[in-house]
């Protein structure tokens, strides 16, 4: 369901909002298939941006092994400018959000503004 939500263009924000949700509720998914079919679709900076918005959601040892799935996803983390499922975007709504995403969007090139705090019911 996870990688299934990520590899589509245009989500409703509720459920681009409930993937973060999925990772902290279902931490045991084999991680080693999810990175592998994730790069395999180029959708491993959406899978990193959402596991580490569920690991700032967690408690401490479920955070830690979040943070070690994002730390596996580092090496392939594409170039490409990327949205968060929402590739219908206008060019003023990727211009404003290039300045408003967050730090950790940034880093994995996604246009987004989804934080932490969008999401009190995930924890």
């Amino acid at each position: 369901m996870l990688l299934s939500a990520l590899r589509q263009e245009d989500l409703p924000s509720r459920v681009v909002e409930a993937l973060p949700w999925l990772a902290l509720h279902f931490p045991d998914l084999n991680r080693e298939w999810l990175v592998e079919r994730a790069k395999f679709h180029d959708v491993q900076n959406r899978l990193a941006y959402v596991v580490t918005l569920a690991s700032e959601l967690a408690g401490a040892g479920m955070a830690a092994r979040l943070r070690e799935l994002v730390l596996g996803l580092e090496p392939s983390r594409l170039a490409r400018e990327d949205t968060l499922c929402h590739v219908s975007m206008t060019q003023a709504e990727r211009r404003w959000l290039r300045q408003q995403r967050p730090q950790q969007a940034e880093h994995w090139n996604l246009l987004t503004d989804l934080r932490r705090e969008h999401l009190p019911y995930a924890a």
